[in-house]
């Protein structure tokens, strides 16, 4: 069978899944809605997360970063793993414990204030639209590139399926929705892994192989090093980032893992403490399976793209290239008209994607308009590198089809977490809260249903319609919830005298700053129409790593406020000395 026909099948099959749970798993109240009912096992508890974390980015994007980045792209690695052992340390336990339904919740009621608890609304907004629009998109593309649709279609048929069961079931039916989603995304992701490890290597251990020898006795990684700098490239095993910006990306990422409201949320679904604990370190692991596979593929995937096709004949290219200049994913412009594709270090157009024009080459390739004078003819984004790897290594069509059904996967179950999170910031935090405290438990779903809808038509608006910056910013989610929810949260447990008026000035100013810093030097939506260059980095930091610095100033700014005003009442700090004593706890509250 085609690989079209075996996607069909396989998406079909995994979606009548995810509308199946949503129907068995349909809420029928707030607490259902907001956190299953607050009876799901650790074990499933685990997997859930695990699914709502591993985003597309994850699984598309990931593998693809560190298969150019080399190296460097070990921050990754090293920032979302350690930012769970953070989580399940120093957040989940006490915040389970604390009995609230959302993050914003627990700032309100920590901080004593209406005010801080809109402000933590606001952060969550801005983190979880970010991190969405990324989603949708991200689905659009699977959807275009594997089924044939247009993409903007493939967004419409992604939106209604996450509208289905986060609609339906909530919490509820996303969690159990999101267990089976686990259970895709992870299959599709190591099944290709253990084949070309097996196919270069001789070892179906990925994580073995990737340290393994070659048919001629080479290692792996030397080849790869041989193959980078004969094209111009650094060593990929040598990294080129200051030991300042690897630290200040590796700790953004770690804590605004550990201050991402979608992921914190899951840790209420649970019975007891206990259990938060549990379901943090299956978590941790379910996801190591994922993270220690990544680096791997990188390099399976970036030796077999350079080997298939540098210096070949476009006439003689496999069909998947072909098929992917489709997407806008790779292109190659025959700047010295050989008909061979030339690749080598250097950009090889002008902007960040090529602009396809109707015409063809000479040679039957798509033109693109904004090709630049440099050697290099060959433009590879690196989201190709996982949806595309088993094409390359000519693995079966059902392979092949399994990965766009994890994709899918990966990205329609993080979406379905986030936008939960935008409808209870709504419908909980704000409407029951605070507009109309009095509404029925009845009327509070009805808003939260509203909302979720409401949610995932402005996402979808932003996969059909992506700003031109969204795809650049997703990955600094991470550092906007580490510049304002991380510093709220880990003070409000551990320092009884944080009071509201430090955490609101801390909260502002960490994600004002962050904001600013992220638009002018990754967007260049401040002042000038370009992202401002790297020589002009404060201290040398990076815009993914700044959320470090900017958390830095948050934590500042909210001890030296609240010393200059009133402790916060005594029942609130006795509270705050409550949460940390190991004992069990009662079930979560809305009141």
């Amino acid at each position: 069978m085609s690989v079209q026909t075996w996607t069909w099948i396989l998406v079909g099959l995994t979606f009548a899944l995810y509308f199946g749970i949503a129907i068995w798993a349909r809420a029928g109240s707030t607490k259902d809605f907001y956190v299953a009912g607050g009876g799901v096992s650790p074990l499933a508890n685990g997997m859930a997360t695990a699914a709502d974390w591993m985003s597309a980015a994850s699984f598309i994007s990931m593998a693809g970063l560190i298969s150019f980045m080399g190296y460097d792209g070990s921050v990754f690695l090293m920032g979302w793993t350690g930012g769970y052992v953070l989580l399940a340390l120093l957040l989940a336990p006490y915040l389970r414990k604390f009995g609230k339904f959302t993050v914003p919740d627990f700032i309100g009621d920590r901080y004593y204030s209406n005010t801080a608890r809109t402000v933590a609304v606001i952060c969550a907004l801005i983190v979880s639209f970010t991190y969405v629009a990324g989603q949708m998109r991200g689905v659009g593309i699977v959807f275009s590139q594997f089924l044939q649709v247009d993409i903007n279609l493939g967004v419409i048929i992604g939106m209604t399926v996450v509208l289905v069961f986060a609609f339906l079931g909530g919490m509820k039916g996303i969690t159990y929705t999101q267990v089976a989603q686990y259970c895709v995304l992870i299959f599709a992701f190591m099944v290709p892994a253990f084949f070309i490890s097996m196919q270069m290597t001789g070892n179906p251990i990925p994580q073995i192989g990737m340290g393994g020898k070659l048919e001629g006795g080479a290692y792996l990684l030397d080849k790869l090093d041989t193959l980078h700098t004969e094209l111009g490239f650094n060593e990929y095993t040598s990294g080129t980032k200051s030991t300042w910006d690897v630290f200040a990306i590796t700790l953004a990422l770690m804590v605004g893992t550990a201050g991402l409201p979608h992921v914190i949320v899951r840790f209420f679904t649970v019975p007891k403490v206990k259990d938060a604990r549990k379901s943090a370190g299956l978590a941790l692991l379910f996801i190591a399976i994922l993270y220690t596979t990544a680096p791997a593929i990188a390099v399976f995937a970036r030796t077999n793209l350079i080997e298939t096709v540098s210096e070949q004949q476009y006439s003689e290219i496999p069909e998947w290239f072909k098929n992917w200049e489709n997407t806008g994913l790779i292109a190659w412009s025959d700047k010295n008209n050989d008909g061979k594709i030339q690749y080598v270090a250097g950009s090889a157009i002008d902007g960040k994607k090529p602009l396809y024009t109707s015409e063809r080459g000479a040679h039957g390739e798509r033109l693109i308009s904004n090709a630049n004078a440099e050697v290099n003819e060959l433009y590879v984004d690196r989201d190709i590198m996982v949806l595309a790897n088993p094409e390359i290594a000519k693995l079966p069509n059902w392979v092949i089809a399994l990965v766009a059904a994890g994709g899918l996967a990966a990205a329609l179950s993080t979406a379905a977490g986030l936008l939960l999170v935008i409808s209870t910031s709504i419908s909980h935090d704000l409407i029951k809260k605070q507009l109309k405290p009095n509404i029925s438990e009845k009327g509070e779903l009805m808003a939260a249903r509203i909302a979720i809808l409401v949610a995932i038509i402005i996402a979808g608006l932003f996969g059909i319609y992506p700003p031109g910056f969204v795809a650049a910013v997703v990955a600094l989610a991470f550092g906007l919830a580490a510049a304002s929810f991380f510093p709220a949260i880990i003070l409000g447990i551990f320092d009884k005298r944080m009071n509201k008026q430090g955490a609101i000035a801390g909260m502002i100013v960490g994600i004002t700053l962050m904001l600013f810093y992220m638009i002018r030097y990754k967007t260049g939506l401040i002042g000038v129409m370009d992202p401002r260059p790297a020589s002009e980095w404060w201290f040398g930091t990076s815009p993914e790593g700044f959320g470090t610095v900017a958390m830095i100033v948050n934590v500042i700014v909210s001890v030296v406020v609240s010393r200059m005003t009133a402790a916060p009442p005594a029942d609130v700090q006795e509270i705050v000395e409550n949460i940390r004593i190991p004992s069990g706890a009662g079930e979560a509250s809305s009141h």
